[in-house]
């Protein structure tokens, strides 16, 4: 586990400068920042605003993911609407139910939206805004509208609601003499709540902007990538996430055939952060005493559009040497071609709670499997959503 918020603490801390978060904390919007990159595409980051308003403390929030805030009334169609929008990675916004940590359930205006990374337009983390609906009731005839008497706060404060069907809502008991809130209304977000989150979206953006210079990985609100680039997708990130075996993947279309996904398993075992290894060819690995020979066959193998498996020395970031039992395969996309080429390693004579017992061979071989049904059902999804 230490080793997994490391990995989350590495996200925000190579992208942004050691202020940004003291600069984030002041804004005053309720909002999180996640990482499709890492798996289980955890939040790295949750303001002050957010935590107080959810009643979860911030090593409660930080390495979960978003789910942790639904509940048996949040609406799963809205939900796979999200998951939609992350795998096409755009913004969206929408009006979700979502639960506080003590199970009191509030409408919120929900938006995600992507943050690129400038140099190559790959996204590197969501910025998720969630805006509090006020309530709009009627009591005793009387119209309560946002701009309405002291009952804003009590609302504001409180957002319980009951939900009545999927397009509609109730204000639930908010102590014993506000029985007379009983009145149905729809669960949209006014028109200035969409201005609120689409204002605190671009607020947030520029403070991240703003703190990725002093880094040199400028991040931006907008894809600006070069022509013909080739990006991991947002929901291939997230299904490569779920396959917890060192592994890479490497791109044989682009120059020198660079690393494009790096596992976390793999840069536990190297001791590599993520900006260090993407856009690198595997040979970083080698080092003096790395057989030639080895690296001739996987050369060949690559020529040959084969697999092959080798056993070859590897170093790690701290220059110490591990036998690496490395099997390497392409991988066809859902029209037969090659896509990508996968690594996998494994540590000779390390046995990892991931092996479940199977030797080296049958590890490897599952690995490459779940990496080829990651793959091919992301390319028939993009196909299928651009028809």
């Amino acid at each position: 586990m230490d080793s997994y918020l490391a990995l989350i603490e590495q996200s925000f801390n190579t992208s942004y400068s050691i202020w940004a978060r003291e600069a984030l904390d002041e804004l005053p919007e309720c909002f999180t920042i996640t990482d499709p990159c890492i798996s289980g595409h955890p939040i790295i980051f949750a303001s002050s605003a957010f935590l107080k308003m959810s009643g979860y403390s911030k090593d409660e929030v930080i390495g979960r993911n978003g789910r942790i805030f639904q509940g048996p009334e949040t609406n799963r169609r809205s939900v796979m609407e999200i998951r939609e929008a992350i795998r096409e990675e755009r913004a969206l916004q929408i009006s979700l139910l979502n639960y506080r940590k003590d199970g009191t359930p509030f409408w919120m205006l929900f938006h995600i939206s992507p943050v690129f990374a400038k140099e190559d337009g790959r996204v590197i983390h969501f910025v998720a805004v969630q805006v509090p609906i006020l309530s709009r009731q009627r009591l005793n005839g009387l119209s309560l509208s946002e701009e309405g008497s002291g009952f804003k706060e009590i609302v504001f404060g409180s957002c319980r609601r009951e939900v009545c069907s999927m397009d509609m809502c109730r204000v639930s008991a908010l102590d014993s003499d506000s029985r007379g809130l009983n009145t149905e209304e729809p669960c949209e977000a006014s028109e200035a709540e969409k201005r609120r989150a689409a204002s605190a979206i671009n607020n947030i953006l520029s403070v991240l902007t703003q703190y990725s210079e002093s880094t040199g990985k400028l991040v931006c609100g907008k894809r600006c990538s070069s022509p013909g680039a080739t990006l991991i997708s947002s929901s291939l990130n997230i299904s490569l996430g779920r396959i917890k075996q060192s592994f890479v993947l490497t791109d044989p279309h682009l120059p020198d055939m660079p690393i494009v996904y790096a596992s976390d398993a793999f840069l536990k075992l190297t001791g590599y952060a993520r900006d260090e290894v993407l856009g690198r060819n595997c040979r970083f690995l080698s080092g003096v005493e790395t057989d030639s020979s080895v690296l001739e066959k996987i050369r060949e193998s690559i020529q040959a559009e084969q697999a092959c498996t080798v056993r070859i020395l590897n170093y790690r970031k701290n220059k110490s040497t591990f036998w690496n039992l490395l099997h390497i395969s392409p991988v066809r996309n859902a029209t037969g071609k090659i896509a990508y080429y996968v690594g996998v390693q494994i540590e000779e004579g390390f046995q990892s709670q991931e092996s479940h017992g199977l030797n080296p061979e049958m590890r490897q071989l599952s690995c490459v499997g779940a990496v080829r049904v990651a793959v091919r059902s992301t390319s028939i999804g993009a196909g299928s959503s651009k028809s």
